[in-house]
């Protein structure tokens, strides 16, 4: 990995892919997901504009995975990796832990492939998210009830059920399904010069940078995390993964403790720098998109976009790729924080 572009501290040291998975097995594991997901998942459109290029110097390209089933990216590593499960494994069903948008796309794959789904999600998650999630068919199971943790119990629910367990993002199938946005894109307008992505526990960053390494290998990839929960940036410069909680942000997609084992190792080989985005600065550009481009993205979708429209990322001449990785907001909630700015 190079030295970051932005951010202080030593770059960390390539190591090879971990959980078994060799490094040079990674390109027939996107493109067996691509397969999978082909007529399933939505090729979402690459959007542009002109006020945006023209403000920025640059050729910018929206991957809108906004407009992905069940509005994030998440469709595409759960459905890759439910499908893939043993027949008689998957029959029994499947259960997966999140706030929110991992949360629906397990239970409408789930739905979909005609199994049962049980998802943990915390009381306090979106009220949106929570009941999209049951409007799929999926059984809800609140942490707060038996005061585990969210993976505890989770795991618990898993061998009592004889359930299959979905992370959200520490597992190469989720990986290699969320690394097909990025095929998608870079098919459709070929190569690029830099591409930022949204990060919270490393699955769609890791898909992303295994994707533009082996279809446009000059590009640097660049991660952004909320200001509140910098811990990928901290791990990628350590050289070692850092945990903690994060603290108080609007990017609710974003909110994890710590990047996952498999997405670390490959972000080390792949990923060449880590940024942050202040909940002012994702307002911000939450509002840039909803205005100019007319799509609806939430504040942990537009993490790519936020230190671009801050200035803190000089792209002039250069072909950037911003993933817009979901849409799934509380309305009232957005309309609170527009009016605050």
């Amino acid at each position: 990995m190079s030295t970051p572009e932005s951010r202080g501290g030593e770059a960390a040291p390539a190591s090879p892919a971990s959980a078994g998975v060799p490094s040079d097995d990674w390109p027939a594991r996107l493109l067996a997901a691509r397969e999978r997901l082909t007529g399933i998942a939505h090729r979402t459109p690459v959007l542009t504009s002109r006020t945006l290029d023209d403000r920025l110097g640059a050729r910018v390209l929206f991957k809108c995975e906004n407009l992905q089933r069940v509005g994030a990216f998440k469709f595409r590593g759960a459905f890759h990796l439910i499908a893939g499960l043993p027949e008689a494994d998957r029959g029994r069903g499947v259960v997966a832990y999140s706030s929110g948008n991992h949360a629906q796309a397990v239970a409408l794959v789930a739905r979909l492939l005609g199994i049962p789904a049980v998802i943990v999600m915390p009381r306090g998650a979106a009220g949106s998210k929570l009941e999209a999630t049951a409007g799929y068919g999926a059984e809800i199971v609140h942490p707060e009830a038996t005061g585990e943790s969210r993976e505890a119990l989770a795991a618990r629910l898993a061998r009592e059920r004889g359930l299959s367990l979905v992370p959200p993002f520490d597992h190469p199938d989720i990986i290699a399904g969320q690394g097909t946005a990025m095929l998608e894109l870079l098919e459709e307008v070929g190569p690029v010069d830099r591409v930022c992505v949204p990060v919270g526990g490393g699955g769609l960053i890791s898909g992303t940078a295994l994707a533009t390494t082996m279809m446009s290998p000059g590009a640097r990839v660049i991660g952004v995390e909320p200001e509140a929960g910098a811990d990928g940036g901290d791990s990628l410069r350590s050289g070692r993964i850092v945990e903690r909680s994060c603290g108080e942000t609007i990017a609710d997609g974003a909110r994890t403790s710590a990047i996952g084992v498999l997405p670390f190792e490959i972000m080390r080989r792949h990923v060449h720098d880590m940024l942050t985005a202040s909940d002012a600065e994702l307002i911000e550009a939450m509002r840039f998109v909803w205005e100019r481009m007319k799509i609806v993205v939430e504040p942990t979708g537009v993490l790519g976009l936020a230190p671009l429209l801050a200035g803190r990322l000089d792209v002039r001449g250069q072909r950037v790729v911003i993933l817009l990785s979901g849409g799934n907001v509380d309305l009232a909630r957005c309309a609170e924080w527009f009016a605050s700015r």
